[in-house]
C-alpha cells in the first residue's frame, strides 16, 4: 500500500473511532442524572473507555478463533488503543475534579502534615485508577512505529502486555466507585458484563490458541 494511502486509511479509521468514542460517550453523559456536569462527563468517559479497552482485548482473541493471523501489532487493534487510553486520560483529568474540588490532594492523602494517605476505600479508588492512567498513558507512548523500532518485538510486547494490568486496576477503580458512589443498577450491570465479556473471550482465546499449538506441535 502506498504511503500516501495508507495514512489517509488510517487518518478515516481515527475519524471513526473517534466518532464513536464521541457518540458513546454523549449516550452516557445523556444517561446520567443531572445537574452536576462533571459527574455526568466523569461517568460518560468512564464508560466509554470501558468500551473500548473491552474492544481492544477482544481483537486479539477474536482473530484467533476466528484462525485469522494475529500478528504482534496491528494497526487496527493500536488505533483501538490509542482511543482507550485518550478516554482514560480524559477521564482522570476530569475525575479528579468532581468530589473534593480545590482539594484535589484528598483523593490520595488525608493531611499533608503529618502526611497520611487516603487508606480508605474512597483513597483505594483512586490509588488504582491513578495506577491504571499511568499505564494508559505508558501504552499511548509505544503505540506507534517508531517504539516498535526502537524497542525490539520482544521488548516492545512485554510493554504492551501490562494492557491487562490496567485492566486489573480499571476494574478494581470501577469495583470501588461502584460501592463509593453506590451506583444505579443498570451502571453496575453494564460494568459486569463488560468484564466479564472480557475474561471470556480471553480464556477461550487462550485455550483456543493452546489447542491450536498442540495440533500444531503433534502433526
Amino acid at each position: 500500500m502506498p504511503k500516501i494511502t495508507y495514512w489517509i486509511h488510517r487518518s478515516r479509521r481515527h475519524l471513526t473511532l473517534a466518532a464513536g468514542a464521541i457518540a458513546i460517550t454523549c449516550l452516557a453523559y445523556a444517561a446520567t442524572p443531572p445537574p452536576d456536569i462533571r459527574h455526568r462527563l466523569s461517568m460518560a468517559t468512564a464508560y466509554a473507555g470501558l468500551i473500548f479497552l473491552a474492544a481492544s482485548l477482544w481483537l486479539g482473541p477474536w482473530n484467533v478463533l476466528r484462525l485469522r493471523p494475529n500478528p504482534i501489532s496491528s494497526d487496527f487493534r493500536r488505533d483501538v488503543g490509542i482511543w482507550t487510553g485518550i478516554l482514560a486520560i480524559l477521564h482522570t483529568a476530569i475525575g479528579l475534579s468532581v468530589h473534593l474540588r480545590g482539594r484535589m490532594w484528598m483523593y490520595f492523602f488525608k493531611q499533608l502534615h503529618p502526611l497520611r494517605l487516603q487508606v480508605t476505600q474512597f483513597g483505594f479508588a483512586n490509588f488504582a485508577g491513578l495506577g491504571a492512567a499511568l499505564l494508559f498513558l505508558m501504552l499511548l507512548a509505544i503505540s506507534n512505529d517508531l517504539s516498535l523500532r526502537s524497542l525490539g518485538t520482544r521488548r516492545w510486547k512485554s510493554l504492551q502486555r501490562w494492557t491487562y494490568a490496567a485492566l486489573v486496576l480499571t476494574a478494581a477503580h470501577g469495583i470501588a466507585y461502584q460501592m463509593v458512589e453506590k451506583r444505579h443498577l443498570p451502571w453496575v450491570l453494564i460494568f459486569i458484563a463488560l468484564l466479564i465479556a472480557v475474561a471470556a473471550i480471553q480464556i477461550i482465546g487462550f485455550l483456543r490458541f493452546q489447542r491450536n499449538l498442540n495440533r500444531r506441535q503433534g502433526g
